[in-house]
């Protein structure tokens, strides 16, 4: 990859990573589900009409969207409410590559070979780890719900397989209309209509601010670069920049939130981005990162769904906030939360 993109490939990814502490920003503005709705309501509008008609059919838009903002942000942005930190957030996401793997194993029937098999065996100890650093030092029901939202992050990822979408912003801006009236409406039924007034009657630029880098920042413009990346490189080329996203949203939680990193939490960050990287690269090229001569209509197609945001993200979308992440045998998912 040529200087100037691995820059870019950096800065996005921590731009997702730093996306972590910019939804605690958030969340101490607004009810978690109303700070996902307009965070998905600030990304897709006016970009819906700047990008063109949806390119797949509207069942894989409506699917990856109920699937990724409404279930994975909701449970993500609740998780996170109920005092998981945001640096183990970062990281515990990333076990969603190895629910892409196994969904992707019965939805798609692929068979992982053995070194994806460890690499999940690798990725779920640390987890193990962690969920049991987190059980001793804080609330065991946000981390449970963080996980819960990395396997709606998986079923995305296989959703966004099968759809194969030719242009990846394209598929992010239209999944980003999704999730705002169901968000909406839960938030109604379960957050109350008067803390929804409340907190949108008391905005001020912090909240401005917060809605403005998890929409456009993290989501537009860093899985608008993604996507430049992807067609412009192979995939398995790209892919390992975004295992950078949870060291920067611990690093950027620890420096900006004070969070400690306990010795278990950087055991697991150890097992986890190192399973990840077993489960998620191509054989053969975990150390490789040279451009392709050209993507091929096949290669392109993969491409798109390959490792972003939240679509994301952050938070993201992944893409920070998306997007999934994928190898020539399975799809799997790096993005960042938000």
């Amino acid at each position: 990859m040529r200087p100037v993109h691995i820059a870019l490939a950096v800065l996005v990814t921590a731009l997702w990573g730093v996306n972590f502490v910019v939804i605690e920003v958030g969340l101490d503005h607004f009810p978690p589900l109303l700070f996902c709705a307009l965070r998905f309501l600030v990304a897709a509008l006016p970009a819906v009409f700047l990008v063109g008609p949806p390119r797949v059919a509207w069942r894989w838009i409506l699917g990856v969207g109920l699937a990724l903002g409404v279930a994975k942000f909701g449970l993500l942005f609740i998780g996170m409410h109920e005092g998981m930190p945001a640096g183990l957030s970062s990281l515990a996401l990333q076990i969603q590559a190895v629910f892409t793997a196994l969904f992707a194993v019965v939805v798609l029937a692929e068979r992982p070979g053995r070194r994806r098999l460890l690499g999940m065996a690798v990725a779920l100890a640390g987890i193990a780890v962690a969920a049991v650093d987190e059980g001793a030092s804080g609330p065991l029901l946000g981390f449970v719900l963080v996980v819960a939202a990395a396997a709606f992050w998986g079923v995305s990822n296989v959703l966004t397989r099968k759809a194969a979408p030719p242009d990846a912003l394209n598929f992010m801006v239209w999944v980003s209309l999704v999730p705002v009236a169901p968000l909406l409406l839960l938030s109604l039924m379960f957050e109350g209509a008067r803390p929804d007034l409340d907190a949108l009657s008391r905005l001020d630029w912090a909240g401005v601010g917060a809605i403005v880098y998890v929409a456009w920042v993290t989501t537009v413009f860093g899985f608008g670069i993604w996507g430049f990346l992807l067609r412009t490189y192979d995939a398995s080329a790209v892919a390992p920049f975004s295992l950078l996203v949870p060291v920067f949203g611990m690093s950027s939680a620890a420096l900006v939130l004070g969070e400690g990193i306990s010795g278990p939490r950087w055991l697991a960050a150890a097992l986890l981005v190192g399973g990840v990287a077993l489960t998620s690269l191509p054989a053969g090229r975990l150390s490789r990162m040279t451009p392709s001569p050209g993507l091929r209509p096949r290669r392109r197609a993969a491409a798109a769904d390959a490792p972003g945001p939240g679509p994301a993200a952050p938070g993201t979308l992944a893409p920070a906030d998306t997007t999934a992440s994928r190898t020539p045998s399975t799809a799997s998912r790096p993005s960042p939360r938000g």
